[in-house]
């Protein structure tokens, strides 16, 4: 995505991990997708949402842990 750092081979380096990247019309929607996931999922969130100049919307990206579901028993 323009305008986002790269992707780490850290952040995928094994199955459950996942990057999601958000793009909303405001910062209102794409905070509260990014709130639905770290509802469910271990979640590294993104504390800002981004725009592209000229691009249409919000972004952020956020980290994904879904071998951690919260709530359950490990």
């Amino acid at each position: 995505m323009p305008g986002m750092k790269p992707i780490s081979e850290a952040h995928v380096a094994q199955p459950g991990l996942a990057v999601v990247d958000v793009v909303a019309c405001n910062e209102q929607t794409a905070f509260v997708v990014q709130e639905l996931l770290a509802g469910r999922w271990a979640t590294a969130s993104a504390d800002r949402a981004t725009r592209v100049p000229g691009e249409p919307g919000v972004r952020l990206r956020c980290y994904l842990d879904v071998r951690q579901e919260l709530g359950s028993q490990l």
